[in-house]
């Protein structure tokens, strides 16, 4: 062989191992921006539900009350409960919030279901439709989301990923979780 034909094929194997090592980090980098936005959207998706949800909690407090005026500390939970929903800016801060959200919708169902003229109120029936059909589309949110960071941490976690993709400034994104899964397992039904 040519002593120049030599070090020209090593150029060649170089730059070849360069070049699909360059393709190999530009295709995992845009499928990991895209994993990261489409987590971001699920994200927002939930947000924007659980916002509606409290949006309908002071109209739901509002038809409970004039029946049931002296349940006072329900109205309270339920509340609290409501702010801390729409302040929550973390998966795990929305999973704590979730969990006392649930508790206290469960006390204000309990409560409108002892006041039959109450069952009977149209306005009251429509914000309860509406809230169960809120709740549907949270928990369709929540699989969305949790699917998006399963599929984002699996990629992050992937050997060779695993090396670099935290110098990239991906990391591993919190599910949205709950304490108590049967909680919210299904939606609040109540029946009058």
């Amino acid at each position: 062989m040519i002593p120049g034909m030599e070090l020209l094929i090593v150029v060649g194997v170089i730059v070849l191992l360069v070049l699909i090592a360059g393709i190999y980090l530009w295709a995992t980098y845009n499928s990991l921006v895209s994993l990261n936005v489409r987590v971001d959207e699920a994200w927002s998706d939930i947000t924007v539900q659980l916002k509606r949800r409290a949006d309908l909690i002071p109209n739901i407090i509002e038809a409970v009350k004039g029946y049931a005026a002296h349940e006072k500390q329900v109205f309270e939970n339920v509340t609290q409960a409501r702010a801390e929903t729409v302040s929550a800016g973390s998966p795990a801060e929305a999973s704590a919030a979730e969990n006392h959200m649930q508790q206290a919708l469960k006390s204000i169902f309990a409560v409108a279901e002892a006041y039959p003229q109450l069952q009977a109120n149209q306005n009251f029936l429509q914000l309860q439709a509406e809230l169960v059909d809120t709740e549907d589309k949270i928990q369709a949110s929540r699989r969305f989301y949790n699917g998006g960071v399963r599929d984002l941490n699996t990629k992050i976690k992937q050997f060779p990923n695993t090396l670099f993709v935290r110098g990239l400034g991906f990391h591993e994104r919190e599910f949205f979780e709950v304490d108590e899964p049967a909680a919210i397992a299904e939606p609040p039904r109540v029946q009058f």
